[in-house]
């Protein structure tokens, strides 16, 4: 044969593995609102800056018809390429081939890229739509997300990992996306589950759609399993590279410096207003939060879920960071189970990789009731303190408001690590609040006074007066400095860039046990 027609017949062959499930299943599939493996490959990815592995892999199952079935790229694209000139590696199930199901090729496909992520030390991304483990192949089938699992497993803390889910993942297909760093969802289009709504009805006798089983309003806001969600699978990917741009390649790495051009000692006025000097006032910590980081660019994780607590990414003088805030606004800012997971794990994933920590502290203390502590809030509530204690990162604290009792232990007090703490005027830190404690030192006064009332509100002006101020604190060196909040800005920064070449010997251990 001639080479014109080997080059030919390498047309056809990739044509074929380019068309996938074939187009009646491509437009079947984009009648449902849903871009192909490849275009979103596109999207995520800087332009022509793709490159294909493994296009041609085929799948070895003879039975159940399997011998006579052909599965082009065995139902996954995988390779590599840039997100604004930084190298990533990415797979793409592709649902138009045998519902994007996994089977034994499938998986060491998305295991090879797996493995040269983390040998070159770059993010790895994957999304994921996906029927489950293929049942024509067994066991080969599990053994193949067994294998993805282990490498997520080691991958962790090692390289950033995404999944990305673009449509219904059930079963096996969902535990590899909760091994990784950060979830992303598509509104109305995209579904995690372990069981379907079929096998719910059939063992328990309740009907459910796909959307209220496992939707991504249901993961964003109710289980806490994703931590974004978008209204396309355009606003999705264009979340993911945004990601990206806050993340280093692996742990040995730094994050890149940006020139945001915001002064580092731009003093913000608007900070003597937004938090009211009564401590029984609610306010929008966001707004604390976009006034100290560069232009007001703060890329919230896990927004719709616990939203007591507020964690994200942003830029400090070209630097990222990351934020951990009390939100007055719900709960009043205390800590529950949902609050305690989610921050604990946000704080072990930016010491993982390199990624300074600032908490701004306005809690109340921990969230009182029986569901709370039959649901275990001391095993959730330590997993901050234990998150806390072990981050070697930049650790600076600011504490706005209140800070009472074990709940300011666990925003990352002195005691568990903290560089720097920092305090405004308005900032009240004692072991509980003014009102609680009056009750319990001045108890005896206030039942022999002739006016109770009167003198429950004078012995808590005066508790207040001695206790509930930072200097008490600050005289015993476990508030470094009490700020004009003018200043917040200069103050962090300052603080960061003096840590900046932090370094912390740990004693040698295999790991901790950390509760969960």
């Amino acid at each position: 044969m001639s080479m014109d027609k080997k080059i030919e017949q390498l047309a056809k062959e990739r044509e074929k593995v380019m068309q996938g499930g074939g187009a009646q299943r491509i437009a079947a599939h984009k009648e449902k609102g849903k871009l192909t493996a490849r275009e979103r490959i596109e999207l995520l990815l800087d332009e022509n800056s793709f490159v294909e592995i493994d296009t041609f892999v085929k799948h070895r199952a003879v039975d159940f018809g399997m011998d006579r079935r052909e599965t082009p790229g065995e139902g996954v694209v995988v390779g590599y390429g840039t997100v604004d000139g930084r190298l990533i590696y990415v797979s793409s199930q592709d649902f138009t081939v045998l519902g994007g199901s996994l089977g034994e090729m499938h998986a060491k496909k998305i295991c090879k890229v797996m493995d040269l992520a983390m040998q070159n030390g770059v993010p790895f991304v994957a999304i994921n739509e996906s029927s489950g483990a293929r049942i024509q192949e067994g066991v080969d089938a599990l053994a193949g997300y067994g294998d993805i699992f282990y490498r997520n497993t080691q991958a962790s803390g090692y390289i950033p990992q995404i999944s990305v889910i673009m449509g219904s993942c059930a079963g096996g297909a969902v535990y590899s996306p909760a091994l990784t760093d950060f979830i992303f969802m598509t509104e109305g289009t995209s579904q995690m589950f372990i069981t379907g709504p079929q096998v719910i009805k059939a063992v328990t006798g309740e009907e459910v759609t796909l959307e209220q089983l496992g939707g991504a309003a249901v993961h964003n806001q109710v289980s806490g399993v994703a931590h974004f969600y978008a209204n396309s699978e355009e606003a999705t990917l264009a979340q993911v590279r945004r990601l990206l741009s806050f993340l280093p390649d692996n742990n040995l790495d730094e994050v890149e410096w940006v020139e945001t051009g915001d002064d580092q000692a731009r003093q913000n006025d608007e900070l003597l207003s937004i938090v009211p000097t009564d401590p029984n006032r609610p306010y929008d910590v966001h707004e604390v939060i976009t006034s100290i980081v560069d232009n007001g660019d703060f890329m919230e994780v896990h927004a719709s879920f616990a939203q007591n607590i507020v964690v994200g990414f942003a830029r400090m003088n070209g630097r990222a960071v990351g934020i951990v805030a009390n939100q007055p606004r719900v709960l009043a800012g205390s800590l529950d189970i949902d609050a305690s997971d989610k921050a604990s794990r946000f704080i072990r994933f930016c010491d993982a990789f390199n990624i300074p920590l600032v908490t701004l502290i306005d809690v109340p203390g921990y969230m009182p009731g029986l569901n709370q502590e039959y649901g275990g809030i001391i095993r959730h509530g330590a997993k901050m303190l234990y998150a806390y204690s072990e981050a070697t990162v930049p650790k600076i604290s600011l504490i706005m408001r209140k800070a009472y009792g074990g709940a300011f232990l666990a925003m990352c007090s002195k005691a568990l690590g903290a560089d720097t703490v920092y305090a405004w005027p308005t900032a009240e830190i004692a072991v509980m609040g003014p009102e609680g404690a009056a009750n319990i030192i001045f108890r005896r006064e206030i039942a022999a006074a002739e006016d109770p009332a009167k003198m429950r509100l004078e012995k808590i002006q005066e508790y207040r007066d001695k206790f509930a101020n930072p200097y008490v604190a600050a005289g015993r060196g476990m508030v470094d400095d009490v700020i004009d909040p003018r200043d917040t800005r200069r103050m962090i920064i300052n603080a960061l860039e003096a840590n900046a070449t932090k370094r912390v010997h740990r004693l040698p251990k295999k790991h901790g046990n950390m509760p969960v």
